[in-house]
C-alpha cells in the first residue's frame, strides 16, 4: 500500500523502506498484548544524539540504556502517551 518491498531480516524481524518517506520496520515479541506496543516504530537517522534531543524537547522520554548490534544502534523512547518506539542508525 506504501510502496517498497517487504525485506525479511530473519524470523521476527522485517521491514518496508517506504520511497520518500522512513523505514518501517515490525518485529515479533515472544509475549502477548500485556503493557508492550502491538506495534513499533524504528525511525533511521542519521545523528541518534540529535534526533533524541529532539524527541525529548517534542515531549518524547528515553527508555533505558543504548543498545548496538548488528542491525545498528538502537535508543527506545516513549511517545507522549507511553508507547515504545526506537530511534536507530544504521551499522558503520
Amino acid at each position: 500500500m506504501l510502496g517498497g518491498e517487504p525485506t525479511v531480516r530473519d524470523e521476527s524481524w522485517h521491514f518496508v523502506d517506504v520511497p520518500g518517506f522512513t523505514r518501517l520496520a515490525f518485529q515479533r515479541v515472544p509475549e502477548g498484548k500485556a503493557g508492550k506496543n502491538r506495534l513499533h516504530l524504528d525511525v533511521d537517522v542519521s545523528d541518534i544524539d540529535r534526533a533524541v534531543g529532539q524527541a525529548v524537547a517534542l515531549g518524547a522520554r528515553v527508555l533505558g540504556d543504548r543498545h548496538s548490534d548488528a542491525a545498528g544502534t538502537f535508543q527506545v523512547l516513549l511517545d507522549p502517551e507511553g508507547n515504545e518506539w526506537c530511534l536507530v542508525t544504521p551499522p558503520a
